[in-house]
């Protein structure tokens, strides 16, 4: 008989959900983006029976992709190797061949795809050299494409767009200065590309959210950090007036998810200390009521067409699972989607400590059953502009298993814990975040949950650039360090990387390399080779445009002519796996390097 595979592999192995939609005008139907065929691929998802049935099938997977409002047809982005410079493409709910929605057209970078509510507008924002564009495509009743028409266009950064209920209006999020990351909301209109209207706070940040969902509705929720936190607001563009919804009594942000069907209700999720909390708040009644759902995350947040609350939920110990709840209590209504059973975990638990300045910094901790000090793991999320909430990750309770502690922290940078904090960072990139991996390292030693010369540091994307920067300035602290997807140099990276995203970076730094040359030196882990002690390892993709392969490869020679110790793992990818069997592979590879250098080797 043979040995079964240890909970780890186990958990690895759990089929997992990571994006889910519902057709609004058919509500049988639903999209599903899942890895239940060994990679994450986009699933057609039938309501009634709840069978999943793969609608692609990409070597390198797909995670993102939408479904049109008359659940006729599936969008997404096609790339080559996972590295986001392709076309939007469409499929047929019912599945075959799909088609590229702008023929014709060079391959381009975006942010995503948005469709009206009415199905008659998709549009996204590509970029060149010179400038941000928004383009629309027109829908016709059979499902007929027209040809993309570009109907705005700005040297800054766009963001965007969303789409009035029948698609007549479109907002984007734009940046008002060259070297900005504040947003104004700017409103079009599609038939015209006429700027109908502007919405701004001065020194604080607007964002756009959703139309609400009747035809000839003017009136756009969003959001603004002009308090200090995120609070909803409505901007109703067609009168030209503005709500904001101040909320006082919440701590965190609060930030609008969704509109009831009718256009009465608003759906809220409060972000306390990276905890969440929903509420449904009535506009004719100003009401905020309080939904009495279960503890963990909720991701993909919305108002279903029969009124229930669509959420994928999850928690440290319990993989995502599709549930609905009712929108008046909160209670789950009923499973959609279940999630398979998996080992036991250990539990998250919140914690906080203080860091350089006074600063208080949330972080999510899990031991072993077992008297510490153990080795730990000190974990940093990706983005910067993202938070680590409670969630189902494999890979902690793989360390936790192996006999490791676990610390994942929300660093300065990160979104939820107001303005200013996310703010810090902004031209003085690695610097705060680095002093908050110190305090933690810190309070571990403190706590006596980690032996002082047992700490390794590791993260993916922006994490795995804070990985290799922590290493480089704050030499002594750690055993070792593992990098995913990083950043080694970020005036090689600028070079490499997309239209897209080279404009949104040099926003972070307050200008390119060639205005700035010395904050990125001063932010590059290059600059900071000489001083590496602990062993190092990078897993990087060979096809990613958001940490571009040179400036690991110039990193890893750096390293090597200094004799230092450095093994980078390659992979035929972007930025990020998304096949079951090769994130096991990396996960392996951080396990061995861990043990070897525990033991000296």
């Amino acid at each position: 008989m043979a040995n079964p595979s240890p909970p780890w592999k186990a958990r690895f192995r759990v089929p997992l959900i990571r994006g889910m939609q519902v057709a609004a005008g058919a509500s049988a139907r639903g999209l599903v983006a899942s890895n239940v065929s060994g990679a994450f691929q986009l699933h057609a998802w039938d309501l009634a029976s709840g069978r999943l049935r793969a609608l692609t099938s990409r070597p390198t997977g797909v995670m993102a992709g939408v479904l049109g409002p008359d659940g006729r047809f599936v969008y997404y982005h096609d790339d080559a190797g996972g590295n986001e410079l392709g076309h939007f493409v469409r499929i047929p709910f019912e599945g075959g061949t799909a088609v590229s929605i702008t023929p014709g057209v060079p391959p381009y970078p975006t942010f995503g795809l948005a469709a009206s509510g009415a199905g008659n507008r998709l549009g996204f924002v590509t970029a060149d050299e010179g400038a941000y564009h928004v383009h629309v495509i027109d829908v016709a009743a059979d499902g007929t494409l027209g040809p993309p028409r570009r109907i705005h266009s700005r040297p800054r950064l766009l963001i965007g767009p969303v789409f009035s209920h029948d698609g007549a209006l479109a907002v984007v999020a734009a940046s008002p200065e060259a070297r900005s990351l504040r947003y104004e909301l700017v409103a079009l209109d599609t038939a015209t590309e006429r700027i109908l209207g502007e919405a701004a706070d001065a020194d604080s940040r607007l964002g756009a959210v959703a139309f609400a969902p009747l035809s000839g509705d003017g009136r756009l929720l969003g959001l603004s950090n002009r308090s200090g936190v995120d609070r909803p607001l409505i901007w109703d563009v067609t009168r030209g007036s503005r709500v904001d919804i101040a909320l006082d009594d919440l701590e965190g942000d609060v930030q609008p998810a969704d509109w009831s069907p009718d256009g009465d209700r608003l759906l809220l999720v409060q972000l306390a200390r990276a905890v969440q909390r929903l509420y449904v708040y009535d506009l004719r009644e100003a009401t905020l009521t309080p939904l009495r759902h279960p503890s963990g995350t909720y991701g993909h947040v919305y108002w279903a067409p029969d009124g229930a609350i669509h959420a994928l939920w999850e928690d440290s110990t319990h993989p995502p699972q599709v549930i609905a709840l009712d929108s008046v209590t909160g209670g789950p209504a009923r499973i959609l989607l279940p999630a398979p059973d998996v080992p036991p975990g250990r539990p998250w638990r919140s914690v906080a400590f203080q860091s350089a300045g006074g600063q208080q910094i949330q972080g999510w901790l899990a031991v072993p059953d077992a008297i510490g000090p153990f080795p730990t793991i000190l974990h940093v999320h990706g983005g910067p502009e993202a938070a680590m909430t409670e969630m189902f990750v494999p890979s902690s309770q793989s360390w936790i298993d192996h006999g490791f502690a676990f610390l994942s922290i929300n660093y300065r940078g990160s979104t939820t814990f107001g303005r200013a904090f996310l703010e810090q960072i902004w031209g003085n990139i690695g610097r705060w975040e680095v002093e908050d991996m110190v305090a933690a390292r810190e309070w571990l030693v403190k706590e006596g949950i980690a032996h002082p010369s047992r700490v390794f540091v590791t993260g993916w994307s922006y994490g795995g650039y804070l990985t290799l920067q922590a290493l480089g300035t704050r030499p002594a602290l750690w055993a070792g360090g593992m990098a995913g997807i990083a950043v080694a140099d970020w005036a090689i990276a600028h070079e490499d990387t997309t239209d897209t995203l080279r404009n949104l970076r040099a926003a972070r730094f307050g200008g390119t390399p060639d205005e700035q040359p010395e904050r990125y030196a001063a932010s590059s882990p290059m600059t900071y080779v000489q001083h590496v002690k602990a062993p190092v390892m990078i897993i990087q993709g060979r096809n990613d445009t958001r940490a571009p392969a040179r400036s690991v490869e110039a990193y890893e020679a750096k390293m090597k002519a200094l004799g230092k110790a450095i093994e980078v793992h390659w992979f035929d990818a972007g930025h990020g796996s998304l096949v079951v069997d090769q994130a096991m592979d990396h996960h392996a590879l951080m396990l061995d390097f861990a043990r070897r250098v525990l033991e000296g080797n």
